[in-house]
């Protein structure tokens, strides 16, 4: 369909129609597809396990990365937008922009806790990485970023994604550890409104899909695991 609207409007500009036969037309929707939520050992693997030749700097920002991503279910471009002055490590939160310009304070695990103190502290890595690693000094819109890449400048989604695939076992989107967040959250038994508020859906609908990732795992547990299931 979105060839044909493209097609057809070259046609009109033209002149080698004088209709449309696309206007009013929709594609039908396709099936709605359940968010993937990474297993045990693959989680394992993104927050705990490092290559053997990783750069200690660069395994301290990776570590506080996931760890925001996964223990707070940030979407990547609300992990990118943080400044250093929105995280309260003394109070375990962070404060987040979302979708809408929408502000929420979200809670920080305590793993986030350790991996930031260690790329915040006096001494810590972050100050490393923007004299060792970063082969250019941030741009003063740049310079109160939380994370950078290597070139000095605000990290972005991509550079998520590409740490992401330094550390998965399989191809792994930075949303898949928000939809793993919440899938977790409700599978150990928490509130709808409240993984709805951690999240900063405005709708309701929004966190339900996760209701139906959660009763999917629970009746496969069941069936592998009840001798008359």
């Amino acid at each position: 369909m979105a060839s044909l609207r493209r097609y057809f409007g070259w046609c009109l500009r033209r002149g080698l129609t004088t209709a449309d036969p696309t206007v009013g037309v929709s594609a039908p929707a396709g099936a709605a597809r359940l968010p993937r939520v990474l297993r045990a050992d693959e989680l394992h693997q993104v927050l705990d396990e490092h290559p053997a030749d990783e750069d200690p700097v660069v395994a301290a920002r990776d570590d506080a990365v996931v760890e925001l991503l996964y223990g707070s279910g940030l979407r990547v471009s609300e992990l990118c937008g943080l400044d250093v002055d929105d995280v309260d490590l003394a109070r375990s939160r962070a404060t987040v922009w979302g979708k809408g310009a929408k502000q929420r304070i979200v809670p920080v695990s305590d793993p986030a806790r350790t991996a930031l103190g260690a790329w915040l502290g006096p001494s810590g890595a972050r100050t490393r990485w923007l004299t060792e690693v970063a082969t250019a000094v941030p741009l003063d819109a740049d310079a109160a970023a939380l994370f950078h890449n290597r070139r000095g400048k605000r990290l972005g989604p991509r550079d998520v994604r590409r740490m992401l695939d330094r550390r998965s076992p399989v191809p792994t989107h930075p949303h898949a550890l928000r939809h793993t967040f919440a899938t977790h959250l409700l599978d150990g038994g928490a509130d709808l409104r409240v993984v709805q508020e951690l999240l900063g859906h405005a709708d309701l609908a929004t966190t339900q899909v996760y209701t139906h990732v959660s009763k999917d795992r629970l009746s496969r547990v069941f069936r592998e695991s009840h001798p008359r299931a």
